[in-house]
């Protein structure tokens, strides 16, 4: 048997006015998703428990199979485990986004999707500072990772965190257009992290960095936004779990974190950005060439989510019809030329247009293939799904479904 699994990230929303009452996914014209519909069953599951957030990190965690209630941790130590970074016992991972701020609101949670060039330098000038202050004990360090996603470790051997997971803090892509003042974060070891967010915003004012972007028309980077704090994860490796070898294919460090922790391959794919400009038939491509190897094979697309935090609707439709055509297409047409296979397609969550958020609630969930009976839909999207006889109140079941473990 070959699996394949594709994440539309984000990709669930509500009707829209401008699409005449439909939502994105069924405004999009999506015949490979729709054919497998067709072919197999929709069900609706719910990857995001309301006690935790909303957000990627834990949606595609239970979307992989592993009980979110049980597993999560914190979104920086996924993000961690993707740059091969070892947490020990008392080490604390922290997201660290680089952002524009202006007037006490998020204007750009990405700072204008920063390159990874400047984001790095400027978080290598910060290091200097914090460096530099001898309350830290050298516990801290920025790690840089890819545009605005990036990382700050806290190592408890050389000083002890004051944090703990009763922490409150707020994504900064929940803030867009938002005021900033009421979502710092607050509760035990916050103090640190506000400091180190001022600190940031005094060593990027004049940076180079910064001064070179606004030359060129494009917004700086004003400060740091800490956030997803969290201790390393245990996760039992996946062929343990359910059987298949997989490998992940993603531009996302949060999949690729979640991939080395579930022992999946990473492949890394030339061309895929993890934003609306990525390479969509490259990603179809290298997924198809992986099935000769692996039993299993995961494709996440960012964009549909991206375009969501834009709140830009045209977009998100051209990138769900781009995933049907150069992804689900071409793989499923593979499976089909060989033996027994199944595929399963799910968003981790829905991202509304209207909030440019997250937000907790049932994603679509097409599963079709060898040994699983066809229902009575036709075609993949929200309203469908919402009317399935078939859902996954906890999520993380539908893999038990797919893999034939139930």
């Amino acid at each position: 048997m070959k699996y394949v699994i594709i994440i539309p990230d984000g990709a669930a929303d509500e009707p829209q006015e401008s699409l005449n009452g439909r939502t994105p996914l069924e405004a999009a014209k999506t015949p490979a998703m729709d054919a497998l519909v067709a072919e197999g069953v929709i069900a609706r599951a719910c990857h995001t428990p309301h006690s935790l957030p909303a957000g990627s990190e834990v949606g595609n965690m239970s979307l992989l199979g592993y009980d979110p209630l049980k597993n999560f941790t914190g979104r920086a130590p996924i993000e961690a485990a993707a740059q091969g970074i070892e947490l020990g016992p008392n080490d604390w991972a922290v997201r660290c986004n680089l952002v524009t701020v202006e007037d006490q609101r998020m204007r750009d949670f990405t700072a204008d999707h920063i390159d990874t060039d400047a984001a790095t330098a400027l978080l290598a000038s910060l290091q200097e500072v914090v460096a530099a202050d001898d309350k830290y004990a050298g516990a801290l360090e920025f790690i840089p990772g890819v545009s605005y996603r990036n990382l700050l470790i806290w190592r408890g051997e050389k000083l002890a965190p004051p944090f703990t997971m009763d922490m409150q803090h707020t994504p900064p892509h929940d803030l867009t257009d938002k005021s900033v003042m009421n979502d710092f974060p607050r509760g035990p070891g916050s103090d640190v992290l506000v400091e180190l967010m001022e600190a940031s915003s005094k060593v990027f004012e004049n940076h180079p960095a910064n001064a070179a972007r606004v030359a060129a028309g494009q917004l700086p980077a004003t400060n740091v936004w800490l956030w997803g704090i969290g201790l390393a994860p245990k996760l039992q490796p996946f062929a343990e779990a359910y059987g298949p070898r997989g490998a992940m294919i993603t531009a996302v460090d949060l999949l690729r974190g979640l991939a080395n922790l579930i022992d999946w391959q990473n492949l890394d794919v030339p061309g895929a950005t993890g934003y609306l400009d990525t390479d969509y038939a490259a990603k179809g491509k290298y997924a198809i060439d992986a099935l000769d190897e692996y039993d299993l094979v995961c494709v996440h697309v960012e964009a549909p989510d991206e375009a969501s935090h834009e709140g830009n609707c045209e977009e998100k439709v051209k990138a769900i019809q781009e995933i049907d055509t150069h992804v689900v297409g071409p793989l499923v047409e593979k499976l089909k030329s060989g033996g027994d296979w199944r595929v399963m397609i799910s968003p981790d969550h829905p991202t509304f247009l209207n909030t440019k958020t997250h937000t907790h609630g049932n994603v679509p969930v097409a599963l079709a293939g060898t040994g699983i009976q066809p229902d009575k839909f036709d075609s993949y999207g929200d309203t469908n799904a919402a009317n399935s006889g078939l859902a996954f109140d906890e999520g993380w079941r539908a893999m038990e479904r797919f893999i034939g473990k139930d």
